[in-house]
């Protein structure tokens, strides 16, 4: 009887290590949403990963940072990672329900971009470019603001040229002749109250405009636009040439955050955007399937391994990470991380 009890046991805690080994074993699928901008960093962190668990297949989903949270927060679907090209967003639109913490892993600013191909390409400089996409057959491009923070941080980037040079009429000839976007000067600051996307009806002649700054390189690349306003790290990614812009208007540096903050854009949901320095933004959503492999996925990500990864492809990273909730955070990633307050 005894015997019989021990093999028993034995038996039974051996089906338990199977159990264990085969669930350590079985294939998970890790989703990540993430900015459209994250497209090239993400498909490298995808494969470091694999590498390290090959049993985790990492699923990268892109679009603008809003509507990529919007698929979470409206839609209800299911993410283990949500990563924004404007850390802000995630306090805003996630917490307290549908996340309590955000890192702040990387930066960027905002360039025009153009190919060989583009119209007057041999003459464009950080001087004349506005000048240059004024001229009537000069067709451009920026993403949508209800839904990318390029898109919106485009329009800020076109108002504080204004200031810059010292040209009242840049936003006014470039954008508002040809859409129903339109900056006001209120109290100081120049706010633009964004219509429904529906009703921002660009003059496609001059305009283009995409829900996601990524859609604009396939217009770029087969002619339909001459230069588009994007990140540097895109640009930099697919070998397009680009426009580096002063810093005062580019939206790279915190020596002129006081002069970004003078710019903001009113989403049409309501969200009010206040111009400020790029900073990226990552979190684990409170419904995530898979919160163990999400917090090692992050931990890549804001490691020295993928800081590197991003100054390969162009993006600065932030050093170290900076987070605003740190007792939220996975053990895991706070010796990753700077608390702000």
């Amino acid at each position: 009887m005894a015997v019989t009890f021990v093999i028993f046991v034995v038996a039974t805690l051996l089906s338990g290590c199977t159990q264990n080994a085969e669930k350590d074993n079985a294939k998970v699928t890790l989703k990540i949403f993430h900015a459209g901008s994250l497209t090239e960093p993400m498909k490298a962190f995808k494969k470091v990963f694999e590498e390290k668990y090959p049993n985790i297949d990492v699923q990268c989903e892109a679009a603008g940072s809003a509507a990529t949270i919007r698929k979470v927060t409206e839609l209800g679907k299911i993410a283990d990672v949500i990563a924004s090209a404007d850390y802000t967003l995630i306090p805003k639109m996630m917490y307290p329900k549908y996340a309590d913490w955000t890192i702040m892993f990387a930066k960027n600013q905002i360039v025009l971009a153009y190919t060989d191909k583009s119209k007057y390409a041999d003459e464009i400089n950080s001087k004349n470019w506005y000048q240059i996409l004024r001229r009537p057959d000069v067709k451009f491009g920026f993403s949508n603001p209800n839904d990318d923070p390029c898109g919106y941080r485009s329009q800020m980037v076109l108002q504080l040229a204004e200031l810059y040079y010292n040209d009242s009429t840049i936003y006014d000839d470039l954008v508002t002749k040809h859409s129903n976007l339109k900056f006001v000067e209120e109290n100081g600051a120049y706010i633009l109250r964004m219509p429904k996307s529906e009703d921002i009806n660009p003059d496609t002649n001059k305009l283009m405009i995409r829900s996601m700054e990524m859609e604009l390189i396939h217009g770029i690349e087969t002619g339909e636009i001459d230069y588009y306003f994007i990140y540097r790290s895109v640009a930099q990614q697919h070998g397009h040439k680009f426009i580096e812009l002063p810093p005062q208007i580019d939206l790279s540096s915190t020596e002129y955050a006081d002069l970004y903050k003078k710019v903001k854009v009113v989403l049409a949901n309501g969200k009010v955007v206040t111009g400020k320095p790029i900073v990226y933004g990552i979190t684990i959503p409170k419904n995530a399937e898979h919160k163990d492999y999400a917090a090692k996925f992050v931990e890549l990500v804001i490691s020295e391994e993928g800081q590197k990864i991003l100054e390969k492809l162009g993006q600065p990273p932030v050093t170290p990470a900076k987070v605003d909730n740190e007792d939220k955070l996975p053990e895991n990633l706070k010796k990753y991380v700077k608390e702000i307050h």
